[in-house]
């Protein structure tokens, strides 16, 4: 199954160390029976866009609570056995039909991509982590500010290019 988990850079710089993504059980997105409901497609193409869409928002929560971190989302796509898998509670005011949680670590080297926000981004990116709490909280102008980051794509790597997304390229 691919899964799709939200990361920052710090935190891929992390698993570039270390060698694998999370210490189990971690939250990840997913093509899922509660996404499909939600999204209202059969097209997998389109159900993979919207799991990594509910990761990069994920990505920007873990950027609120970490001011320190470079201001751009990290999504990176991971296959995993489906038995690893399982549904994720749904947490927090927006629930996440995507939600997953993978059982245990899971070896950076099951990567089949990498997606972060580009350079451009960080302004955006940076307004939408500092609007979260007040669009948590119902105010229509910090949601908007939120979905602001969303107009930024993040962009595709390939695993072979983490070592210079983490500063530790040739």
């Amino acid at each position: 199954m691919r899964v799709y988990v939200p990361l920052t850079l710090p935190g891929l710089a992390e698993a570039y160390r270390t060698g694998e993504l999370g210490a189990g059980p971690f939250v990840a997105y997913a093509v899922t029976p509660g996404l499909r409901e939600w999204y209202v497609s059969d097209d997998t193409e389109e159900l993979e866009y919207a799991a990594l869409g509910r990761a990069a928002l994920a990505s920007l929560r873990l950027l609120a609570a970490e001011p320190e971190a470079p201001r751009r989302r990290v999504v990176i796509a991971v296959d995993v056995a489906d038995r690893a898998v399982s549904a994720g509670p749904g947490r927090g005011p927006d629930p996440a039909p995507a939600e997953v949680r993978v059982a245990g670590a899971v070896p950076l080297g099951k990567a089949a991509s990498v997606h972060v926000d580009a350079a451009d981004a960080q302004a955006d990116v940076t307004a939408a982590a500092e609007a979260l709490p007040a669009a948590d909280g119902g105010d229509d102008d910090a949601q908007s500010v939120v979905d602001g980051a969303e107009d930024h794509e993040l962009l595709w790597f390939a695993t072979q290019e983490i070592a210079n997304l983490v500063g530790h390229g040739d």
